[in-house]
């Protein structure tokens, strides 16, 4: 039998030299590493950091007390707003009972052999380095310890680490952790059977809300540095001008114009890639300058002849239509329980709706940007990136040059949900630092080529029919989903959604059904299309919880009611009984789908919202559960719609049991920020295609939540989930159930069915459909 993810080794890189190059200086050193090879030699790798696939790799994150008492941890995973940093610095910090206002925090650089994967997406970080990074912390305290004792010559018994100190419990002597780093250093690490864990009573930090953000003052007082703010003497900047049609080249270009600007140092073009161009840069013409502005105004004076290729008749209008028929007829079957045909052939009555969800571009308030320098060969970047060690290769491919002459150093991400998973951007830069060598240059996107050239978000249609008993419960669903897959940056054909977008939300439904058939007929990419905030949980979330809402009504019943029927008893189910191996990589063993933890969800949602309150005419509840990221969410939403069609989100309660909480105030403000941004995919987003070319431009036309969605009053609630059950994801699982259970407040509110997004537009003229 396998040990489980959370097994680790313990090195002390004090005793094997210092560790160069990656900032984590002092008289102790500790690195925390999965040993993978070991750990899962024979059977399947359950808790890999990948995405689809996941990768055999050895992660470590470096923790360091130097003789002053500072400590540094060194974080693998990538500052976006998450808190990360935070949460993984404050449970070493608990472990290791030290003062918080002593620990600092430093970003490692892209090194897959010194960081194993640093592929900062997928809501992994908090529930895969948890458990390592606690006994990492209880390592170093246990040699702190003994390094007392040692000095002392007391029984290591009699010494107890607290606050940053030692302590000699008989006599009351005392020795800080800086005074005790340089002997802890010189010690073996304590085999990881002898550690010993605090108890939950005793955590100072763990679960706490009181715990500042390490970074915090740094962010909101300008000190902090994002992709834009770095800066090197003499650094030039640019722009790059791409084809507006995916796979789209340069025929021939004119730069006489651009080289007059004032400024304009060099034009040059980046060439394409052919189609799949996995994270490969777009193409196109690149204006060099001495500053931003200029770099700007240079492209606008080039002339470009462009060839748009094989998508230039790509119209997301005309596409919506294949989708749809697609969706009417049968598919590849993925999964298949009881007999579906006998069920709708036999039925009472039926219900059959098609939801359709269009493109998204993920526009993090902070651009594209990165910062590239080649000299003697080597090539080192500077860039907000959610995957530094992916870049750092495709950086080596692409220049020609060894993997161990690349560095890429991580900013903070100014927002990423997904986008700066890509390094397109990055290469951009460093493809033009090799032509300028000796120089660093910067490429600056705008908003409007972030809009343009995005990674966007899957369009999607999807059919749902049901068969009824007479009591107005599905004794069959069919479930047919048709959506372009992100493998199709990959590989040619790849026409079906992989098994991780299946198991989003589709595949491993759990509702007590006993005649199901779930289907996925093919539907090819037009443009690039990437991870975005919950992936294809977006779009199998709001079909199957807007479904399920419509099967309510038409059976008479109470909404949340019916929910909680549907689900069937309180049951564990083992995520292989449901679908093609995928549980977001984890263990099915350790992480099952618990029905009851669905239920409270639900529950404990609804009672704070209210639910089944009288309500005024034009305000209504609606409610929506969803399992991702191996986190159960439920979301309550409260709406008026006025006459006029004006919508207003009065309240919105969010219920989460993500298991453990270790930081609370993070997660609820993961869970706040996924309702906005939740409510401005439901109520604004659309990217639109015409002639293979993205139609928006910038906000005024690709809106984003403004102040006047978000809700009024939003209440965040933390479930904690009865026995013990291992970590959740925390930053994604709370985007799926806000679209669903807004259309489904709107619903109550206007008697108005909305199957397709945005919202906008759709509630002119309620007043007359309800009466």
């Amino acid at each position: 039998m396998s040990r489980l993810p959370m097994d680790f080794v313990l090195s002390n890189l004090s005793r094997r030299g210092f560790l160069k190059g990656v900032g984590a200086t002092g008289a102790l050193v500790l690195a925390a590493s999965w040993g993978w090879q070991d750990a899962f030699a024979e059977d399947k790798k359950f808790g890999a950091d990948g995405m689809p696939n996941g990768w055999v790799d050895d992660p470590k994150v470096y923790v360091s007390i130097a003789a002053d008492g500072t400590v540094t941890v060194l974080c693998n995973r990538s500052e976006m707003g998450q808190g990360v940093r935070t949460s993984l610095s404050m449970v070493v910090a608990d472990e290791l009972d030290a003062d918080w206002a002593m620990v600092k925090v430093r970003q490692a650089p892209g090194d897959e052999v010194r960081f194993g994967n640093q592929d900062t997406d997928g809501s992994r970080s908090m529930r895969h380095w948890y458990e390592p990074m606690r006994r990492c912390g209880a390592a170093a305290r246990s040699m702190l310890e003994l390094a007392a004792a040692n000095q002392w010559q007391v029984p290591v018994g009699e010494c107890r680490a607290q606050l940053h100190t030692v302590l000699h419990q008989p006599s009351g002597r005392q020795l800080g952790y800086g005074a005790l780093a340089e002997a802890a250093a010189a010690l073996p690490v304590p085999a990881r059977e002898s550690l010993r864990l605090k108890q939950p009573s005793q955590f100072r930090y763990i679960g706490k809300e009181s715990v500042r953000a390490i970074d915090g003052e740094d962010i909101v007082t300008g000190r902090a540095v994002y992709g834009a703010d770095v800066h090197f003497e003499g650094m030039l900047f640019a722009t790059v001008a791409r084809p507006a049609v995916y796979g789209g080249t340069v025929k021939s270009f004119d730069a006489s114009a651009a080289l007059k600007v004032p400024g304009v140092v060099k034009v040059m073009q980046i060439d394409s890639r052919p189609i799949p161009s996995e994270f490969q840069p777009l193409g196109g013409v690149a204006v060099i300058a001495s500053t931003t502005w200029a770099a700007i105004k240079g492209r606008e004076a080039l002339k470009i002849v462009w060839d748009d290729g094989a998508n230039a008749g790509y119209d997301s209008i005309a596409y919506r239509k294949v989708l749809e028929a697609a969706a009417l007829k049968p598919g590849k079957v993925v999964r298949s329980t009881g007999n579906i045909d006998e069920a709708l052939n036999s039925a009472d009555s039926s219900l059959e709706a098609t939801y359709y969800l269009p493109h998204l571009a993920q526009s993090p308030m902070e651009p594209m940007v990165a910062v590239a320098r080649f000299q003697d060969g080597q090539c080192e970047a500077w860039a907000p990136s959610q995957a530094p060690q992916v870049t750092r290769e495709r950086i080596a491919e692409r220049l020609g040059i060894p993997f161990d002459k690349v560095r890429v150093n991580v900013t903070l991400l100014g927002g990423g949900f997904g986008r700066k998973s890509k390094p397109d951007f990055i290469l951009e830069a460093a493809i033009l630092a090799q032509a300028l060598p000796g120089k660093a240059v910067r490429v600056q996107w705008t908003r409007e080529d972030d809009i343009h050239n995005s990674y966007f978000h899957t369009v999607s249609a999807e059919y749902l029919k049901a068969s009824l008993n007479q009591d107005g419960m599905p004794s069959g669903w069919l479930h047919r989903t048709v959506a372009p897959s992100i493998t199709a940056l990959f590989a040619p054909g790849m026409n079906h959604e992989a098994a991780f977008e299946l198991g989003m939300g589709f595949t491993n439904m759990a509702y007590a059904i006993p005649n199901v058939r779930l289907e996925n007929p093919e539907a090819a990419a037009h443009t690039r299309v990437g991870w975005y905030r919950s992936v294809s949980n977006i779009p199998h979330g709001f079909a199957i919880q807007s479904f399920v809402d419509e099967l309510a009504h038409k059976a008479g019943q109470d909404p949340l009611k019916y929910q909680i029927k549907l689900l069937g008893p309180d049951r564990q189910i083992d995520p292989r009984t449901l679908s093609e191996e995928w549980n977001y990589g984890e263990s099915p063993e350790r992480y099952p789908i618990d029905t009851a933890r669905l239920r409270a969800v639900l529950e404990t949602a609804a009672q704070a919202a209210g639910w089944g309150r009288e309500l005024p005419r034009g305000r209504g509840l609606g409610l929506a559960v969803h399992y991702s990221f191996v986190t159960y969410v439920a979301a309550v939403i409260e709406v008026e719609v006025s006459g006029d069609g004006t919508l207003l989100v009065h309240k919105a309660d969010i219920a989460v049991d993500c298991g453990p909480q270790i930081n609370p105030e993070r997660i609820r403000s993961q869970f706040e920020g996924a309702c906005v941004m939740g409510l401005g995919n439901a109520v604004l987003g659309e990217i639109s295609f015409k002639d293979g070319k993205v139609q928006q431009d910038n906000f005024h036309m690709y809106e984003v939540a403004r102040m006047s969605l978000a809700p009024k009053v939003l209440a965040v609630h933390l479930v904690t989930p009865p026995g013990n059950v291992p970590l959740g994801g925390v930053g994604e699982p709370g985007v799926p159930p806000i679209a669903p259970a807004l259309c489904n407040a709107i619903f109550a509110a206007t008697g108005k069915r909305i199957r397709s997004l945005p919202v906008r537009y759709q509630l002119q003229g309620w007043q007359q459909e309800k009466a």
